[in-house]
């Protein structure tokens, strides 16, 4: 069987310096994996992607952790933000007509070999470091040393963490690319009219 892919025309291809901003400033993901029965699995985390890796944590009550296969393949979906491209703010409209509705959306796929963490030492690590990520930019960022040892165990008891060791990245932005400029413009004009900021939904 041929290897799964993300669907990706050559005009959507996301450019390669973007993606890992990309994925960063999502940080998030959909981790799926499938386990030894054959069904899959889906859990939305908060993840970081060091080097080739791409490190989250579960819930420890969530039972997805427990199905994952050491090593077995896996998938993590980041998906940025998304809407309705109606075909009425096409300035091609009203020239010939001939447009249709679509949506735009940016998404990059991650696979890899997935492996649970169930270490305390390796959680904090993981904690400290998304803290860090998100807290950093704040005028009085709060850090995990900031509240109680005794604390900071307790809160650390009820989760696992997971780690994707990615071997392979593929990414789409489908942003009417192939659309002229003045329908893009169009396409902005008509997201501001419904409330939607078009930056990051409409190429520039």
């Amino acid at each position: 069987m041929p290897d799964a892919q993300l669907y990706v025309p050559r005009f959507n291809v996301m450019d390669a310096d973007d993606v890992r901003p990309f994925v960063a400033s999502v940080a998030t993901a959909q981790l799926v994996t499938v386990g030894d029965d054959g069904l899959p699995d889906a859990t939305f985390l908060p993840v970081l992607w060091e080097g080739d890796r791409l490190v989250g944590h579960l819930a420890r009550a969530n039972a997805h952790w427990r199905r994952v296969v050491d090593g077995s393949p896996a998938l993590a979906v980041v998906t940025g933000p998304d809407a309705y491209v109606s075909p009425g703010w096409y300035a091609s409209k009203a020239e010939h007509g001939r447009v249709v509705p679509t949506w735009n959306y940016s998404v990059v796929h991650l696979r890899g070999a997935v492996h649970v963490h169930d270490d305390a030492e390796w959680v904090r690590g993981l904690v400290t470091r998304l803290t860090e990520a998100h807290e950093s930019s704040r005028p009085a960022p709060w850090a995990v040393a900031d509240a109680p040892e005794d604390y900071i165990d307790k809160n650390l008891r009820p989760i696992v963490g997971v780690e994707l060791v990615v071997s392979s990245v593929e990414a789409k932005a489908k942003l009417s690319q192939n659309r002229s400029d003045e329908d893009r413009a169009g396409v902005a004009s008509g997201l501001a009219a419904d409330g939607r900021s078009p930056d990051g939904l409409v190429a520039p």
